[in-house]
């Protein structure tokens, strides 16, 4: 059995793992990259907010796709029938 990268952590996943914390710094390096290069050419909160909300959302939904395919303690098994 592989070593867990994630683990459930409420209605979210934790890294466990060097794997699942550089994961998550890669994401969170885009998503703040993101915002400085859309934040420099917006003109109000708004602007922002539309501009990154694409990124964020693709990177978040990647990452927790990926702790969703790694993740231990129970959270992929499939039940068994008695």
């Amino acid at each position: 059995m592989k070593p867990a990268w994630f683990r459930p952590w409420g209605p979210t996943y934790r890294p466990t793992s060097w794997q699942g914390v550089a994961l998550t710094l890669v994401a969170v390096a885009l998503s703040a990259t993101a915002f400085i290069l859309v934040d420099r050419h917006s003109h109000s909160a708004s602007d922002t907010l539309y501009g990154v909300a694409p990124y964020w959302l693709a990177a978040l939904v990647s990452l927790h796709g990926a702790a969703i395919a790694t993740a231990g303690g129970g959270a992929n098994r499939t039940p068994q029938r008695p």
